[in-house]
């Protein structure tokens, strides 16, 4: 099975424009990115709308494919580069996995466990989900919680505490039921990649504003595979960018 890497990278964040080429120690983020994705992948390639980021990343070595400017999700930028790459390289990719390019300490064993979610010939679209350690989280609306089916398929995504445990105090849940928030990275079946793009926006996906819903109701299968793995921070602002920095010092001295 052939499986195909890629990292959606915009330019104009609104946050921090220019985010993907921002450094990181003598790094630009997105090459931290791409290296990680070659711990685990053959073939990576960034997804992006601008010619900078493009040059920045044939100037380290790494190979990027140009979309639109108009996508307005990271899933709709893999739809068309997959389709771009495979044009391209004449290489047949069974499954595309989408990587956030904004985590550039990400574990790379995190693409491993989406891969092994494939194994299964069932299996339409792929993510990753950890269980749920702190109350803090259960409650947090910026996290995507998900409830699973017996076969690990999602259920539902929403950034409300689901599912509600009645009659036990709130800060008692995580004792009561075991609680899953959402990780960022996605697998694709590459015929699957190509209908969802298609789908409408969806009454529920409005409602929670997760892409995934949409997906969901209309009636395609979301396997979860279950990490251990913490999740590493995600940089949106120059704060972050900074807290990055100090953290690259320390992990390269340790």
């Amino acid at each position: 099975m052939n499986f195909l890497g890629l990292i959606p990278a915009r330019y104009g964040s609104t946050r921090l424009p220019g985010k993907p080429l921002a450094m990181i120690g003598d790094k630009p983020m997105i090459q931290h990115v791409y290296e990680n994705c070659l711990k685990a992948l053959e073939h990576v390639y960034v997804a992006t709308d601008d010619q900078r980021i493009v040059d920045a990343v044939e100037a380290f070595g790494g190979k990027a494919v140009m979309t639109s400017e108009s996508h307005t999700s990271g899933t709709d930028r893999c739809a068309e580069a997959a389709n771009k790459v495979i044009g391209q390289t004449g290489i047949h990719f069974d499954v595309i996995i989408n990587i956030q390019g904004d985590e550039p300490f990400f574990d790379s064993t995190q693409l491993l466990d989406v891969m092994k979610c494939f194994d299964t010939k069932d299996t339409q679209l792929a993510t990753l989900v950890q269980e749920v350690q702190e109350n803090a989280h259960i409650f947090d609306d910026k996290e995507a919680k998900v409830v699973l089916n017996t076969k690990g398929e999602a259920i539902y995504f929403s950034r409300s505490a689901i599912p509600f445990v009645r009659e036990v105090d709130e800060n008692d849940w995580s004792t009561k039921h075991t609680f899953y928030r959402h990780m960022g990275i996605y697998g694709y079946r590459f015929d699957i990649l190509n209908e969802i793009v298609q789908l409408p926006v969806s009454s529920l996906e409005k409602a929670e504003s997760l892409e995934q819903l949409r997906w969901i109701e209309n009636g395609y299968r979301v396997k979860c595979g279950i990490t251990e793995i913490e999740e590493t921070m995600a940089i949106d602002d120059a704060a972050d960018l900074e807290k990055a920095n100090e953290l690259y010092k320390q992990i390269r001295n340790d």
